[in-house]
């Protein structure tokens, strides 16, 4: 019989099964409340506390029996979500774990939080006797270690980030019983909640229903037990169809066609992000938004707003050493008395007044490159770890590269579909703006174009170097790109000196032209990737991702399609240099639920983009119009594993910023409504009242260990970091009664300070002396902190004028003193009246 059928026949047969499974049911999903009580949730306690409740209090039979019957439940497979206290991903600790080493693999806890539980433990054994520390010392020890589970968020069930943390892990029913058969004494060393110690002293069921979880699949033990759970613990979560799950992050919005996206690599940490039309703005660390742009060429830019029109800005590159000469490099189209159509390479300058903004009038043209057709103008610049400038340029446009017998990319004397490299850091003596690097592989070949050096490219649209693995070093400087195709197949490749791509003999791994593609001269390189249109129509390169926050993501190189929106990855077997696919798509609402995160993007996706510290974005549109202020920037994130707390820091240099800011303000709809993080308990430390004779650890007198367990426990604080949190906490009902209370505490306060005001006052009156000497009248003015620093340092004269003045104000003082003490006096004598009367209702009280 299937098992929802099954179930249901148990249901309709049993009633009481029925009810009581319900009932359980309703009493787990108030375990927060009961950690916690607010609300509804404290009410139902209370009246589970009541006199009616042990009529209620399902027995352990019937406890199992309802388990058994919730156990048929079909529920779908379980996913692996880990999530830490903090409410973000959990990670490997950089140091091994000396308390929890249990997680030291992976989980929630770096040392210094290890150290804590490891000091909270032996706060807590020091109070025990010796037959209570030989009993429950392990399972004590697996309960505080839960703070350190990759699954603590569920433990705690914190997965509600608008709700406080339980300050006990959730408990299986049976694992449970057996902790409050050995260890039900040491409840109140773990938790302030009143009803959960009473509980654990009077009723085994009622308590365990408490503490254990709805989710039988997360509460402890059962959690190491899942293979569903541990079997791919800390590693890029795929969905049902095979896609590595990822998440993002919004950065920039309002953008008009964001093409690009760099850092300058001055340890600033500083975004520049260009648009199409041709404005380049600074994007500081905190996300704000300077209102001057850094470059301003919309007036020589050509740009139309029709629909998909790749002229525009393109690119710009950063000199190596920008740091210290100020230099950097633009690609952009061009068109001259209204007809001929160019792409232009120029150099420009910083602004020697100012670090934000480009020097207009220093444009100094490297190269141009006349354009026969509106499409395939390329626009990728970028330096190489060998310090050249490499310029990625289109086949010319249109359909098949008609120009010429073998079309301009196969032509190695056209700089149309090539990869070029100069030297920017002088000129020749035929006065070119550059020079030629020696070890080009066309240099001395007549038949070719010195500058060239890779070839057979349609339209390579954004390349990048890797910087190689943090640890090894593996891959650095290798140069990849996407080669848009033509009809049939889209493109990865790697860039190396003297390569032919194949076009337009071939696209992708096909044949495109067949005379072409058979002659036998041709010595292509085959792309280490492609896909077909059925995919996408228009490949856009990434990045190899060398980041430090997504650890699992290093050596993946990330791209995407223009078209289709699709993000896909490669992963390199380094055995045989063969790349495999890894299909990215976002992650569900589940893998996505952490503050900030959102699981969707626009469609159009133009360019990816690299930090200073290494992470990985994505720019993309609504609507891909050079006009349109749809474009939107996207970071990457990994919700399975993140970087150790720490481990990610950067420290940038200072930017001194003239104008205004702009502050960042996100439109995308994050999967949680609101950014908020959950309450944790601050760590609980526990005291002795009177320090016992120093004995052994294990052995200790009977008295002392009495007088520890009697000692006051230390009341917990509990406060929210969030501001929001705390103005929604205010309007909730069950509030009213706090915030009463507050009121009350703050009129007390106000009283005590009142009255420590008037007697502090009181003091100073009887330190006035009547004198008519100006000079002790003068100290007796009331004086401005800033004054009294300069009446020890130096004598101002004064005055007679100012002199009298000082007398007249030293005679009001003097009667404004007197009034304050006959007011004083006053005061003290109607308390001391009152404090008499209520001492007497009391004594009248106790006498009835």
């Amino acid at each position: 019989m299937h098992a929802r059928a099954l179930t249901l026949w148990l249901v309709h047969k049993g009633e009481q099964t029925a009810e009581l499974f319900r009932e359980k049911t309703a009493k787990m999903t108030s375990t927060r409340d009961a950690a916690h009580p607010s609300g509804a949730g404290r009410a139902v306690l209370r009246a589970a506390a009541g006199p009616s409740s042990p009529k209620k209090t399902p027995s352990l039979p019937q406890l199992i029996l309802a388990a058994s019957v919730m156990l048929l439940v079909p529920v779908q497979p379980t996913s692996a979500h880990p999530q830490c206290l903090d409410f973000e991903p959990p990670f490997k600790p950089r140091w091994h774990l000396e308390f929890c080493t249990q997680y030291e693999l992976f989980g929630c806890c770096d040392q210094k939080t290890d150290n804590m539980i490891a000091e909270r433990y032996w706060d807590i054994i020091e109070q025990l006797e010796v037959a209570g520390y030989e009993l429950c010392v392990d399972m004590l020890k697996e309960i505080m270690c839960q703070e350190c589970s990759p699954y603590a968020a569920h433990l705690y069930d914190a997965e509600d980030p608008y709700t406080p943390v339980r300050e006990l892990p959730g408990l299986c029913f049976d694992y449970c019983s057996e902790f409050h058969g050995k260890c039900r004494h040491v409840v109140k060393y773990l938790t302030e909640n009143q009803l959960l110690r009473d509980t654990s002293e009077r009723d085994v069921s009622m308590f365990c229903s408490m503490v254990d979880l709805p989710d039988q699949d997360y509460c402890y033990p059962n959690v190491l037990k899942s293979p569903d759970l541990n079997s791919n613990l800390g590693q890029v979560a795929e969905d049902p169809r095979g896609c590595l799950q990822l998440c993002l992050t919004e950065v920039a919005n309002n953008l008009r066609n964001p093409v690009l996206m760099l850092h300058s690599g001055d340890d600033t940490h500083r975004m520049f992000i260009a648009e199409q039309v041709g404005f380049v703005w600074v994007y500081l660390r905190d996300g704000s938004r300077l209102e001057q742009p850094f470059l301003d060429m919309s007036g020589e830019v050509m740009t139309t707003p029709w629909l998909g029109d790749e002229r525009g800005f393109l690119g710009m590159a950063f000199h190596p050493k920008y740091r210290v000469n100020g230099r950097f490099f633009i690609y952009y189209s061009i068109q001259i008395n209204s007809r001929l159509e160019k792409v232009r390479i120029s150099e420009m300058k910083v602004s020697a007044h100012n670090m934000n903004m480009a020097d207009p009038y220093s444009e100094r043209v490297i190269l141009e490159i006349e354009e026969p057709a509106a499409n395939h103008n390329g626009g990728q610049l970028l330096f190489g770890l060998d310090g050249y400038l490499y310029i990625f340029t289109g086949d010319g446009g249109k359909a098949g590269d008609p120009f010429g017998k073998y079309g301009n990319a196969q032509n190695r004397s056209a700089l149309l579909g090539k990869v070029l490299r100069i030297d920017v850091d002088g000129s020749d003596s035929t006065g070119k703006q550059y020079r030629i690097p020696p070890d080009n592989p066309f240099h001395s070949d007549p038949d070719a174009r010195p500058e060239v050096y890779a070839y057979g490219v349609r339209n390579m649209w954004r390349c990048s170097v890797d910087r190689g693995d943090p640890v090894s070093r593996y891959g650095r400087g290798r140069i990849f790109c996407g080669d848009v195709g033509q009809n049939r197949y889209e493109e990865i490749d790697i860039i190396v000196k003297g390569g032919n791509y194949g076009w337009r003999a071939k696209e992708g791994f096909e044949c495109y032209d067949m005379k072409l593609c058979h002659n036998s001269s041709l010595d292509d390189i085959l792309p280490i990737f492609a896909y077909s249109h059925h995919v996408g129509k228009s490949v856009t390169g990434g990045y190899v991702y060398r980041g430090c926050e997504s650890p699992n993501l290093n050596g993946l190189y990330i791209f995407g399609d223009f078209m289709s929106g699709q993000i896909m990855a490669l992963e390199e077997d380094k055995s045989t240099g063969s790349w495999r696919e890894r299909r990215v798509c976002m992650g569900d609402t589940k893998t996505c639920s952490f503050p900030g995160l959102i699981n969707h993007h626009h469609k159009f996706i133009i360019s990816f983009a690299e930090d200073e510290a290494g992470e990985l974005y994505f720019l993309a549109t609504a609507y891909p119009s050079a006009m349109s202020p749809f474009g939107t920037v996207f970071k990457f994130m990994d919700p399975s594993r993140r970087a150790p707390p720490g481990k990610c820091k950067h420290k940038p240099l200072p930017v001194k910023v003239r104008g205004k800011k702009f502050p960042f303000v996100p439109r995308e709809l994050t999967v949680l409504v609101l950014n908020e993080k959950p309450t944790r308990p601050p760590a609980r430390k526990f005291k002795l009242a009177t320090k016992p004779p120093a004995t052994s650890s294990l052995v200790k007198p009977t008295t002392a260990a009495a007088s520890v367990t009697t000692s006051p426990a230390v009341k917990q604080k509990w406060k929210s970091l969030d501001k929001k949190g705390k103005k929604q906490n205010k309007l909730k009902p069950w509030r009213k009664n706090k915030a009463l209370t507050k009121q009350a505490a703050n009129a007390q306060t106000k009283k005590n300070a009142l009255r420590k005001k008037s007697k502090e006052q009181s003091k100073k009156t009887t330190v006035v002396k009547p004198k008519t000497n100006p000079t002790a009248a003068k100290s007796n003015t009331p004086q401005t902190p800033g004054s009294l620093k300069d009446n020890h340092t130096r004598k101002v004269p004064q005055r007679k004028g100012a002199q009298k003045k000082t007398r007249q104000n030293s005679i009001k003082l003097r009667e404004a003193a007197k009034e304050l003490h006959a007011f004083m006096n006053k005061t003290k004598a109607s308390l001391n009246v009152k404090a008499n009367r209520t001492m007497r209702n009391k004594l009248q009280a106790k006498g009835k």
